[in-house]
């Protein structure tokens, strides 16, 4: 398959939800889209939540790899369905750069020609729609560790909707309101603001995805517990995660001092009879379908010129 040509940077705004209502939430992922790759976790999650392709029997032609470079998803979804077309789409300027250089750097690769999925483009998630896309939109929208790194999740799930055709289905996942409950603890006894947002309950995500005209929604959830030798090493790797985004959050810099009472403070509550730090990661999964869309019945209702083309089209697709 010929290479695709790209649509320009140049042309796209951040999404709305990321930037301008959310602007430390901009500087963390400006911050994440700087890493040499992308977090251990999110691939780990990615893993899990590609698990759950295996008994759904939609074959998608066409998916949209949302958030690709922090989702670090494609390789397990590409081993679920390898003649699918890959659509890159990033929320933000700085995550675009990253999975723009990757796809050229791709191009350039022998190997990764061979591979189908290389010759996707790359857009911002607000950018016109590239040359080749799907006219009715994607089978598949895939946004792994996600959802807790939007400001605005209705508006993000309607965002998805958008882009999928009917009969497509959403796979997403992120982080549930039982993450960090420790450090969240070691906050609370020092009186500092609380380091973390309130993450999506799995039962919230669920209405939030009917609510976005979504059907069948199917929601599942599990408990990590992530051990370290040591309270440096946590901080460190909790910091490829992301950062504090909290209202009340500390403002400005922290000093050495503060930093040293934090790490004594970890030292003291999160140890482990097994001599190591733990944290437990809660993560939350969910699955739903695109219906055909059903207008609200009225004396006179009316229906998009789109919307009755689907329904015509999808209509004779199951006679």
């Amino acid at each position: 398959m010929s290479d695709v040509p790209l649509p320009s940077a140049a042309a796209s705004a951040d999404l709305p939800d990321v930037a301008p209502h959310a602007p430390a939430l901009a500087r963390q992922i400006r911050r994440l889209a700087a890493l040499p790759e992308a977090p251990w976790l999110h691939g780990e999650v990615g893993r899990r939540l590609a698990d759950k392709l295996v008994p759904i029997r939609i074959e998608p032609a066409h998916w949209v790899d949302w958030s690709a470079f922090l989702g670090a998803g494609a390789e397990a979804v590409a081993a679920r369905y390898p003649e699918a077309r890959r659509w890159i789409m990033e929320p933000h300027a700085a995550l675009f750069e990253r999975s723009l250089a990757a796809w050229q750097a791709g191009q350039s690769s022998p190997w990764w020609r061979r591979w189908r999925q290389a010759s996707s483009p790359v857009s911002q998630a607000d950018a016109p729609r590239p040359d080749g896309w799907p006219a009715d939109g994607v089978q598949m929208v895939w946004a792994n560790m996600t959802l807790h790194a939007s400001a605005d999740v209705p508006a993000l799930l309607a965002h998805w909707h958008s882009l999928l055709d009917v009969g497509g289905f959403l796979m997403c996942s992120g982080l549930g309101p039982d993450t960090a409950t420790e450090l969240r603890g070691v906050y609370r006894a020092l009186g500092w603001p609380l380091p973390t947002v309130d993450f999506i309950d799995m039962h919230d995500l669920g209405d939030e995805l009917v609510q976005a005209g979504f059907q069948d929604p199917v929601m599942d959830m599990e408990r990590l517990t992530l051990t370290w030798p040591d309270a440096t090493a946590m901080l460190a790797e909790l910091r490829t995660w992301g950062g504090n985004v909290a209202v009340g959050r500390h403002a400005g810099l922290r000093t050495p001092r503060w930093r040293e009472r934090l790490l004594q403070a970890l030292e003291a509550h999160c140890r482990r009879p097994d001599g190591r730090l733990g944290l437990t990661v809660e993560l939350v999964y969910g699955h739903a379908l695109k219906p055909l869309p059903r207008p609200k019945l009225a004396a006179e209702t009316r229906v998009s010129l789109d919307d009755m083309k689907r329904m015509v089209r999808h209509g004779h697709d199951r006679t």
